[in-house]
């Protein structure tokens, strides 16, 4: 895989949102994630709360799964 960071940038539209936490208020605890173009299983992450905006990660399909199970396991959650 190449450095997910020379990819091509990602349309705004592109992205959902997944959120919680505050329930709709200013600071809405919120995750934006969008798949890469170009990338095969990869995706870009960020932040959009008012203070993390602009703030980005890159991560490849098996990462963002490896993620997602271990948080699940560490916060013992049904998926």
């Amino acid at each position: 895989m190449p450095n997910l960071y020379t990819l091509p940038a990602v349309d705004d539209g592109a992205f959902e949102n997944f959120c919680g936490g505050n329930l709709g208020g200013e600071h809405e605890a919120c995750i934006d994630v969008a798949a890469i173009p170009g990338a095969v299983e990869a995706f870009e992450l960020r932040d959009s709360k008012p203070e993390g905006v602009g703030e980005k990660l890159r991560v490849t399909a098996a990462e963002v799964d490896d993620f997602v199970l271990g948080w699940a396991k560490k916060r013992g959650l049904a998926l």
